[in-house]
């Protein structure tokens, strides 16, 4: 059999990404408690900030779903204005909302985007690397506007929810992993939600390729391989 018939068909795994796919600690559970409160937020806008890895997108989504908002790159705020990115909704995601900011026009949409928000007396969700208060803002409306937004922080997981995060994934794929493997893998990796994911791929796909279990030598040969960690995205 030629080595091209032995590898795995690239079949992406579909991420679960639901509220009770989301595993509660004390590095997140007073961004979950604001997002289970909605529609009861003071200031009808919530920043949620934090590394890369500590679950804002996920928290993003699960509310982008609950609440119907429509989710804006702030790359688009260049190319289209804040009605059309809008459309009917009420309710908005802005991931990596930082990113507007370099720009004049990126700056002037994101005001437009709140205030267009606010007149329809919608919601705002942000997420971005840093609190708002702490972002470099010259215009002086829009600085008003964040400050007035709760700014709630994910920290990195600790290894208790990176242990429960790995069993997880490896769950969800319907994989039988000993814990051993679990450990292994928790005491090598970046605490991040991303990492973990990225370590289950990568797993998976070496036990497809190879034929073998998961097991801690094929997990060693495959951080090995990469360089000691795991190619991540953020």
């Amino acid at each position: 059999m030629s080595r091209a018939a032995q590898l795995p068909l690239a079949l992406a795994h579909r991420p679960a990404l639901g509220r009770e796919d989301f595993l509660v600690a004390p590095s997140n559970e007073v961004a979950v408690a604001w997002i289970d409160r909605w529609p009861d937020w003071p200031a009808r806008g919530l920043a949620l900030h934090g590394p890369a890895g500590a679950g804002k997108s996920h928290l993003a989504e699960v509310w982008r779903r609950v609440s119907g908002a429509v989710s804006v790159a702030p790359a688009a705020l260049a190319d289209r204005e804040p009605p059309e990115l809008l459309g009917g909704a009420s309710a908005c995601v802005l991931d990596e909302a930082e990113a507007a900011l370099p720009t004049v026009q990126g700056r002037e949409r994101l005001l437009h985007l709140i205030n267009l928000l606010r007149e329809r007396g919608g919601f705002l969700l942000l997420t971005a690397r840093r609190a708002p208060a702490r972002w470099q803002v010259a215009l002086p409306d829009l600085r008003s506007r964040l400050a007035a937004i709760p700014a709630v922080e994910l920290a990195a997981p600790d290894d208790a929810l990176i242990e429960a995060v790995l069993v997880k994934l490896f769950a969800d794929r319907q994989l039988r992993v000993a814990p051993e493997v679990v450990r292994f893998l928790t005491a090598r990796i970046e605490r991040s939600f991303a990492a973990a994911r990225a370590a289950v791929d990568a797993l998976d796909s070496a036990a497809l390729a190879d034929r073998r279990a998961i097991t801690v030598p094929l997990a060693r040969e495959l951080l090995r391989r990469c360089g000691e960690t795991f190619d991540l995205e953020e």
